[in-house]
């Protein structure tokens, strides 16, 4: 059998992460992910869909991502059903997540996105939890300047 979920989405809440009374970190946070199609005349149509991560997973997520950032995750479908205090049953599914990736979206220096569609974007600040690397020396990578041109495939191993 196989239960294996691949979203692409974003957050759509400011994310609150919790310990449990044994000490483990979980987060629940929902993605809102746009569907394929769009019928003419009308707007696109989001589904929002519950995530739910444990342990680092959790923490990794509430301090690299933030409220209307684009997140990439894997994951799998769980089911569960419980009774409100009306005794009402209540049938909830979730994605337990597995893995969680970038998705290439580029934060600018203030901290917001160059491609943050969502206007209620908000950068995490140190107050929120995110902490600046150390050194700060800023990833340069290289231009057409620093290669060099191989005229033969003499030295070429393959």
């Amino acid at each position: 059998m196989l239960n294996r979920v691949i979203l692409m989405g974003r957050i759509t809440q400011d994310l609150d992460l919790r310990t449990t009374s044994s000490g483990v970190s979980v987060l629940t946070f929902n993605i809102a992910v746009d569907r394929g199609y769009v019928k003419q005349g009308e707007e696109r149509q989001s589904d929002f869909i519950t995530c739910v991560a444990w342990r680092q997973q959790a923490e990794f997520i509430n301090r690299y991502f933030a409220k209307g950032r684009m997140i990439a995750l894997e994951g799998s479908l769980r089911s569960r059903t419980y009774d409100d205090k009306n005794g009402t049953k209540h049938y909830v599914t979730e994605v337990f997540v597995d893995n969680v990736s970038f998705t290439g979206e580029r934060a600018t220096q203030g901290g917001e996105s160059n491609y943050a569609s969502n206007s209620n974007y908000k950068a995490r600040t140190p107050e929120a939890g995110y902490k600046e690397p150390a050194n700060n020396q800023s990833l340069s990578i290289g231009g057409f300047d620093d290669f060099e041109e191989i005229l033969s495939d003499d030295g070429v191993p393959f």
